[in-house]
């Protein structure tokens, strides 16, 4: 995989407001390989999925956001989100003609992990299993690659176990009744077999659906972009973690950003999702 003349296009989606540290590091970290990424995300740049019930609505939003990427003269897309890699492939690029070629951030990682290597001085002492999906694996082998770039953290102890959750997010699970709880005991069974500590996530959708699981269970929940910034030295404090398991969000959040982000949709759209009762 290249990424050509070194300049990209960093597609992050819909989720910064989630996971900023996330994305901040992954920036810095596709910055210190030697890509030049720009960074785009939020409503401008969607890939048209949360509006799928209205076709007319979704391709042109999709539309919009090939149209604006072409524009830049980069040549390649660098995906964040599975969903988002999975809909440009499928349904975006395929009505609209895009000039350049889309690569999932694992696989430029990963094809320049020689180059990672010397960024990655700290230990970070763990036992680690893998949150492995079957789904996106299909697409790209984030289940091999992602384990490459963990082996090259000192310190870090990585399980082996074959455990596998169906879909490619967890977000593809909590829509049906028991699915995401079963998936999680199945989870929790694998680190107690192998030992494992910490439990790294690969996608954003199964990070917020199993930092959870820290309540009531003595495990620790990462992502493993997080793994990586601590073995460079550089602060990724997870604030979605501390606001999913806070016995207040409000407060943990703070009225200030409360005001920031209006009464209304917090109420309506955060809080629920943040107190939300863990699947098990």
């Amino acid at each position: 995989m290249a990424v050509g003349g070194h300049k990209a296009i960093f597609w992050y989606g819909c989720n910064m407001t989630r996971h900023g540290e996330v994305i901040r590091a992954t920036s810095r970290l596709l910055q210190a390989v030697g890509v030049e990424a720009a960074p785009r995300g939020g409503p401008a740049s969607c890939c048209g999925s949360p509006k799928d019930a209205n076709a007319r609505i979704n391709e042109g939003m999709a539309r919009r956001t090939i149209e604006a990427f072409n524009a830049t003269g980069r040549g390649t897309v660098v995906t964040w989100c599975p969903s988002c890699h999975m809909n440009m492939q499928d349904s975006m690029a395929p009505v609209t003609p895009a000039n350049f070629e889309t690569v999932h951030v694992t696989e430029v990682l990963h094809a320049r992990r020689d180059a990672l290597r010397p960024l990655l001085t700290r230990p970070v002492p763990a036992r680690v299993l893998l949150h492995a999906h079957l789904g996106f694996d299909g697409r790209v082998p984030v289940n091999a690659l992602v384990p490459d770039l963990l082996r090259l953290i000192p310190g870090l102890d990585l399980a082996e176990h074959r455990c596998r959750v169906p879909g490619h997010m967890c977000s593809s699970l909590a829509a049906v009744p028991g699915a995401l709880a079963d998936a999680q005991r199945a989870t929790l069974a694998a680190m107690a077999e192998t030992g494992a500590d910490t439990l790294c996530t690969i996608f954003h959708s199964c990070h917020r659906e199993c930092v959870a699981l820290e309540r009531n269970h003595p495990v620790r929940v990462v992502n493993w972009i997080h793994l990586l910034a601590w073995s460079a030295g550089w602060e990724a404090e997870d604030g979605y973690k501390a606001m999913r398991n806070a016995a207040d969000p409000r407060a943990a959040l703070g009225e200030t950003l409360v005001e920031a982000a209006g009464e209304v949709p917090f109420t309506r759209l955060v809080e629920p999702e943040l107190r939300k009762p863990p699947a098990i």
